[in-house]
């Protein structure tokens, strides 16, 4: 038997120094929390938190065939973003599953940044080379490369966390004050390159800087000193979780998957049918069959919170279960049990009362709209 030994991010000597607790994700160690998830979770909502997440991939497609090499690969139209932009897509396989979902920034003209999750390094990479010679005939000239290894990733997020990096010693950041959601700026640290990126994953306003990793810890202390009196805190994997969920957005392996169609989880919108082609289209126009799950929010009382796995039933005495739960907690911010499941079409409208089966007990879930949490924007 061989081993791999797990990866270790540029910033883990910071980490470790802080006392951060760490966990193997996708094959990188990573900080899972410092001091609580409670207290991190918190300072997102009410301040803001420092995440590191260079354990994230990432592909350069650049050259006069990118934005098409793109169109056939993705399920998005990224050719039709503007310099500056960002869009969330899905990488699809020829069924319709989901192979990864990925933000995909227009930094140039001709150039192109991929972010895909750390899990599916390797998937994505793979599909992406598959698909190059499905473009290369009638798009132009493009090169597609790994830049996963030549790239560290901070995220600040919360509501003070643009007044943080307007603090920031070393950071240039001209137009941060007009940058939009969804939108990227050339910025530089200490005369370093870095792409902020005004996007996030937490429900809450945010900024992601992308730099090269040896200039990665000088700007993790940078903007820990400019937060330190604005209540900025270091945040690990479980506070991101659950802030997440809380916004009710999906995460891979959970929510997502290769036996998953986008329509199914939601994500209905974000493929674009009015493309010529794209891998996994033939499958989507078809659809998934009548009976599909889908996916809902479930809202439940008490303290008690639902996790992964655990079986939703139509009601306390149905023994036939119609769906799964794929991720739940007690939500920190609104004081009560949480989920995102699986059920059966027939239960997905807002307002049925599920039950869910908790370690042998039987507790009432509601399906309800999501997102769970809705911040409010200036």
């Amino acid at each position: 038997m061989t081993s791999t030994a797990p990866r270790s991010s540029p910033l883990h000597s910071v980490h470790a120094a802080a006392g951060a607790s760490f966990t193997d994700f996708a094959g990188w160690q990573m900080p899972v929390r410092y001091s609580s998830d409670l207290a991190e979770h918190h300072a997102v909502r009410t301040a803001a938190a420092l995440f590191d997440l260079s354990h994230m991939a990432e592909f350069r497609v650049s050259g006069e065939g990118a934005a098409a090499f793109l169109d056939v690969a993705l399920a998005g139209k990224l050719s039709a973003i503007e310099v500056g932009q960002a869009k969330y897509s899905l990488l699809l396989a020829d069924d319709g599953g989901i192979i990864d979902d990925l933000v995909v920034y227009r930094t140039g003209d001709v150039d192109f940044l991929v972010v895909a999750n750390a899990s599916n390094r390797e998937p994505v990479a793979a599909a992406l080379e598959e698909r190059v010679a499905l473009a290369t005939s009638s798009a132009g000239p493009f090169e597609l490369a790994d830049v996963s290894d030549d790239t560290a990733l901070i995220a600040v997020q919360g509501p003070a966390s643009r007044a943080i990096l307007e603090a920031t010693a070393g950071l240039d950041a001209v137009g941060i004050d007009a940058l939009r959601y969804y939108r990227a700026i050339p910025a530089s640290f200490e005369g370093a390159p870095v792409l902020l990126a005004r996007t996030g994953y937490t429900g809450e306003d945010g900024f992601e800087l992308y730099l090269e990793p040896s200039r990665a810890e000088a700007l993790w202390q940078a903007v820990s000193l400019a937060g330190d009196p604005l209540g900025l805190v270091p945040a690990g994997l479980a506070s991101r979780d659950t802030l997440r969920l809380e916004a009710g957005m999906p995460l891979y392996g959970h929510e997502l998957g290769l036996h998953t169609q986008p329509v199914q989880a939601g994500l209905g919108r974000v493929p674009a049918l009015g493309k010529p082609a794209f891998v996994g289209r033939e499958a989507l126009e078809r659809g998934p069959g009548a009976d599909a799950r889908v996916l809902v929010g479930l809202e439940g009382d008490g303290r008690r919170a639902a996790r992964a796995g655990y079986l939703v039933y139509a009601s306390d005495d149905s023994t036939t279960p119609i769906g799964e739960v794929t991720s739940g907690a007690l939500s920190p911010t609104l004081g009560k049990p949480i989920a995102l499941a699986y059920v059966d079409p027939g239960f997905q409208e807002p307002g049925n009362l599920l039950s869910i089966d908790i370690r042998g007990t039987r507790l009432g879930y509601r399906t309800t709209t999501l997102p769970f949490y809705r911040r409010k924007k200036d």
